[in-house]
């Protein structure tokens, strides 16, 4: 299959990619967008000279969310292994 090749422009500089197909086309378009909804938050609430900080401070945000909800993920499946791990025992434990 052939690659699409689209422009997505974050901070005003435009970047040419190749995308898999259009829902990866879709998801690039939309994380560009949260991307530079992000950088005008930063740019309107503080005094930033550089868009090299307000890039830096938006990755930031994102890999932290990115982090946080892994971090609850493995949580969870731990929970999980521990409620199914006491369920097979109370099983184990009847049957004998």
């Amino acid at each position: 299959m052939d690659k699409l090749k689209i422009n997505i422009v974050i901070a005003g500089r435009t970047y040419p990619l190749s995308v898999n197909n259009s829902k990866e086309e879709e998801a690039m378009r939309k994380a560009a967008i949260a991307i530079n909804k992000l950088i005008s938050m930063y740019e309107q609430n503080y005094a930033v000279s550089d868009k090299q900080d307000v890039l830096a401070m938006s990755a930031l945000q994102f890999a932290s969310k990115l982090e946080l909800q892994s971090l609850t993920k493995n949580d969870t499946n731990e929970e999980e292994i521990k409620k199914l791990n006491d369920l097979t025992n109370l099983v184990s434990n009847h049957l004998k």
